[in-house]
């Protein structure tokens, strides 16, 4: 995934390097700031149609997934690709009527 590479890039270029338990914390700290702009932005749940996210804090979020991805040695394109092959194969498989009916 040319995202993923492009990433990698950054962090080599500015010596960003750090093991993966620090890129999952990471990740779990930017995916805390997009569940805080739903919250604030839906006020704590009463206006669902309020949600808002804000475009940084998605790119935060993705930053620090391709930056995991890339210290575990998994070509993210390649898992999106699998997850993606095995959500369309429980679909289909609500889709199939069960047999006898």
């Amino acid at each position: 995934m040319d995202e993923q590479r492009r990433v990698a890039a950054f962090v080599d270029r500015h010596g960003l390097e750090t093991p993966p338990e620090f890129r999952l914390l990471d990740l779990t700290s930017e995916l805390g700031e997009l569940a805080k702009n739903a919250t604030e932005s839906t006020g704590y749940g009463d206006d669902p149609g309020g949600l808002t996210l804000e475009s940084d804090e998605v790119g935060d979020a993705l930053f620090a997934l391709l930056a995991l991805a890339e210290s575990v040695d998994v070509d993210a394109g390649e898992a999106l690709d699998e997850a993606l092959s095995k959500y369309d194969a429980r679909l289909s498989e609500k889709e199939t009527p069960a047999s006898g009916e």
